[in-house]
């Protein structure tokens, strides 16, 4: 039988199903697949041959393809049209996960503008910003989070605004006016087809934002190009895990739906098929605001004729279990968080979850005891993976899984085929096998740049290599390790928190002199953030106060869940730098260094 490389090897050599081959992109010399989409209007023309199987169940609302097709193109059509919404205008769009949200998604990439996902857990001022950072001309909102902004926008808080669609109220609710409509206006007029919009693959379709580390996000830019890349590998990936392990739902359902021909018996791999339900079924819990809820669940499950089962409100480990088992879900992508929380809880055992054949985690680490806990929980899955990536690189950078994953349990990877890691040493030399260093990433999945932010692009993006402040190495193999962030950042439960924002926060307070924020271990979130703050002279402050002045303006997955108070000084270097080593027990420093 062939091994893993070769395999990988056949489908990516030329004449092969995902032949890669080098062009030059915006200046720079990358790997490309050779026969791609060229826009995302090209992946909905295609997803419109799934025909009346299901596509989306939300609660009680069941969506076939051909329906959703149908309403995605009226709310194309009533954009460009009776809204003016035209080619690079940007649609936001501020709700849970819901239909409207991918029907605003498909609406707005297939006339060229495009969709600004704004997170669903930010506060007001958060969400002000993220407004007009992006001058959305159009927003979809549910009523929950425009809430949170109804009053300020009313008064001209974001002047680009021309048009707000509530999703689940009725406009009267925030005062009516000419701004405020309902979402079922965009789909109350039949359409027979997309408008004739000329879309390229370098036009930005997403920007979806990811803080920094000076505090105020920054939106990167997710281009036709870089989805459809980014679709691309996730489809490769499923090919050569049908043809390495015991079959891939996802690549049966793609190479059924036609979109990846020639690949069955054009390689000689392993066994193929495996016995899953007819109607592959994904159980969708990832935030379509991040990249791997919308990148790579919601367009990859629109080409692969995937069924999308969302959940209603916040995450329930039962209401997941009792999903799995009604739907008869097959894949489970999510992060390693919710996992723990299903795999723990006590009536697991007392639900069907004898359809998944596969779970995906991202976004923060996996542990052992978690793929030992999966394999118990999901009696007949047949791949686990894990994967690496940034909202920057359009999702998945480098994945691992099946008999991989087993060998080398600690890693994400290698690249995937039109994807090249580099880890660097603090020179800028490349690291050897096994060395530390930065990661370096360069292909079509990187972003073009933060949208309006220049400054902050050149200081990422170099020659076409990514600077993703991850630290980690390779082995001799070329899979890839990350031990460590170079960037300030906490992730907790998936979600990126840059500790710097919570640290400009707690120092706005008038009874807090200084702050330093960083995260602790966690078993089931991976980290928590931490706060020690230091207190003007003679001023007394509780963790409660501390915690509900970050709350005030900040999400609530930044909120320190310990808080530690003191009126010392905080250690810091020389050049002022906070110690965090030493604030966390971690290490050492000599008292000439703290100031």
């Amino acid at each position: 039988m062939a091994t893993t490389a070769e395999i990988r090897a056949q489908l990516t050599e030329p004449g092969g199903p995902f032949e890669v081959v080098t062009e030059v992109v915006d200046g720079v010399e990358m790997k490309v697949y050779k026969d791609r989409f060229r826009s995302l209007r090209e992946v909905a023309a295609m997803a419109s041959a799934h025909g009346d199987k299901t596509f989306i169940v939300h609660g009680d609302r069941r969506i076939s393809f051909a329906d959703f097709v149908a309403q995605a193109n009226s709310v194309s059509a009533a954009l460009a049209g009776r809204f003016g919404v035209a080619p690079g205008d940007r649609v936001a769009v501020l709700s849970a996960n819901n239909p409207e949200w991918c029907l605003a998604f498909w609406g707005t990439v297939d006339i060229g503008a495009v969709l600004v996902g704004l997170n669903g857990w930010w506060k007001t001022d958060e969400i002000l910003y993220g407004l007009t950072d992006s001058g959305a001309k159009v927003l979809v909102a549910d009523a929950r989070r425009y809430e949170r902004i109804a009053d300020a926008v009313a008064g001209g808080a974001a002047p680009a605004l021309e048009a707000v669609f509530l999703v689940d109220a009725d406009p009267e609710r925030f005062g009516g006016g000419p701004l405020l409509h309902r979402f079922d206006e965009l789909t109350a007029s039949p359409a027979t087809g997309l408008p004739s919009t000329p879309v390229d693959e370098g036009d930005p379709a997403v920007i979806f934002y990811t803080s920094g580390t000076t505090g105020r996000p920054k939106g990167a830019i997710s281009t036709h190009r870089s989805m459809v890349a980014n679709l691309q590998n996730t489809v490769f990936n499923t090919v050569l895990g049908s043809l390495t392990d015991a079959g891939d739902p996802l690549a049966s359902a793609a190479t059924n739906a036609g979109v990846l021909g020639g690949v069955d018996g054009g390689v000689d791999g392993g066994p193929q098929g495996g016995g899953a339900p007819s109607e592959p079924a994904a159980l969708f819990t990832s935030p379509l605001f991040h990249v791997s809820g919308c990148h790579s669940t919601l367009v990859v499950g629109f080409m692969a004729g995937l069924k999308l089962v969302m959940p209603e409100g916040r995450f329930d480990p039962e209401t997941a279990l009792r999903l799995i088992q009604d739907e008869r879900i097959t894949i489970w992508a999510t992060v390693p968080t919710m996992v723990w929380r299903v795999c723990e809880h006590p009536a697991r055992h007392d639900f069907d979850t004898s359809t998944v054949t596969s779970v995906a985690f991202g976004g923060s680490p996996s542990a052992d005891e978690l793929q030992r806990k999966v394999r118990e929980t999901f009696p007949n899955v047949r791949s686990t993976s894990n994967a690496y990536g940034l909202t920057e690189t359009s999702s998945v950078a480098t994945v691992i899984s099946g008999a991989d994953a087993l060998a080398k349990p600690t890693s994400v990877g290698p690249p995937m085929p039109v994807v090249d890691v580099r880890v660097v040493d603090a020179q800028g030399h490349d690291a050897g096998p096994g060395e530390t260093g930065e990661v370096l990433i360069k292909g079509p999945i990187v972003m073009p740049g933060y949208w309006g932010k220049p400054d902050a692009t050149a200081e990422v993006l170099r020659d076409g290599w990514l600077r993703t402040g991850d630290l980690g190495h390779l082995d001799e193999d070329g899979y890839l390790y990350i031990t460590d962030r170079a960037k300030d950042m906490i992730i907790r439960g998936g979600e990126n928190v840059y500790c710097v924002e919570i640290e400009n926060r707690l120092v706005e307070h008038p009874k807090i002199a200084d702050a330093a924020v960083f995260g602790i271990p966690h078993a089931e979130l991976g980290e928590e953030v931490k706060a020690v703050v230091q207190v003007e002279p003679g001023e007394t402050i509780t963790p409660a106060e501390v915690r509900a002045w970050v709350a005030a303006a900040l999400a609530d997955f930044k909120v320190p869940a310990h808080v530690e108070i003191g009126t010392g000084k905080l250690p810091r270097n020389a050049s002022g730098k906070l110690l965090k080593n030493v604030l966390r027990g971690t290490g050492d420093v000599p008292l000439a260094e703290i100031l």
